[in-house]
């Protein structure tokens, strides 16, 4: 992929979900930038109270250093939200920040979720249709003066989503999921980045294989997508840039590392110390 762990290996993860206040996530944001490292990853889920999320967002992008460090907002289910409000939030943090919001999207799989809140989850079809026409809604409300969509799930007409982001066409879109046939489809044609939620290195790279030929089928070089996996890190630094080993040699540029422990402030502060080393591996 023509780059290197040390490119983006930086990205620990605070659960919103897991935090009643902005203390937890605006103290893991200060160890990520005690580190140096060059971005962080926001995750969000229905679990989590909307406006507890929100806050949180602008907590850590309060500690940041607004020249260095990107904001990772993933995975924003698609069946959460419509995709205009989507849209129209990710412009507010692409704001924010100075223009380094990277937006994550996938099409859904906590079902336990939508259960609780009477939210359709419908079948894996259902959901892969409605993310491909989030995404092109999504785009084209960050990068044309008026959107018109005819689809099965989302009607818009002449709708204008104002102001457009900072990042110029639009913030970068990773795009989260496996699915060999839609989800990789959809991120041979929109992603800037292809995240897989774990796996091995050998099911990672498999997947990674099937990316490259939707590539091809659609004309773009594979080597303009990085790829990047989930790796729940625990408290063995030595187990952990094994792992990540493992990962960067099968073309893997942004691992993620996911803090989720009882002390996700003491384990980010222990991984903060392990990143320069992690950087540089590749």
């Amino acid at each position: 992929m023509g780059r290197s762990a040390g490119d983006t290996v930086d990205a620990l993860t605070s659960s919103s979900q897991a935090s009643p206040t902005t203390t937890i996530p605006r103290c893991v944001a200060c160890a990520v930038h005690r580190s140096r490292c060059r971005g962080i990853l926001v995750l969000s889920s229905l679990r989590s109270e909307i406006r507890r999320a929100r806050t949180a967002r602008r907590g850590l992008i309060a500690v940041m250093d607004r020249d260095r460090m990107r904001v990772r907002w993933v995975w924003k289910s698609r069946t959460y939200r419509h995709p205009a409000e989507l849209a129209k939030m990710a412009v507010t943090v692409d704001h924010l920040s100075g223009g380094r919001l990277e937006f994550g999207i996938g099409s859904a799989w906590a079902e336990n979720e939508h259960t609780m809140l009477g939210l359709p989850f419908g079948t894996a079809g259902d959901r892969a249709d409605r993310l491909e026409e989030a995404l092109k809604i999504i785009t084209s409300l960050w990068t044309e003066p008026r959107t018109t969509h005819d689809g099965k799930h989302y009607q818009l007409k002449d709708a204008i989503a104002e102001p457009k982001p900072v990042q110029t066409p639009h913030p970068p879109i990773w795009i989260g999921g496996s699915g060999r046939k839609r989800t990789l489809r959809m991120a041979a044609e929109y992603a800037a980045v292809w995240n897989a939620a774990g796996g091995t290195p050998a099911e990672v790279a498999e997947a990674s294989a099937v990316l490259d030929r939707h590539c091809a089928d659609v004309g773009r070089d594979p080597a303009t997508i990085r790829r990047s996996v989930q790796i729940r890190a625990g408290d063995d630094l030595d187990a952990l840039q094994r792992t990540v080993e493992e990962f960067v040699a099968i073309g893997v540029s942004d691992p993620l590392l996911i803090v989720q422990t009882d002390d996700p402030v003491a384990r980010a502060e222990r991984l903060a110390e392990a990143l320069p080393r992690l950087r540089q591996i590749g």
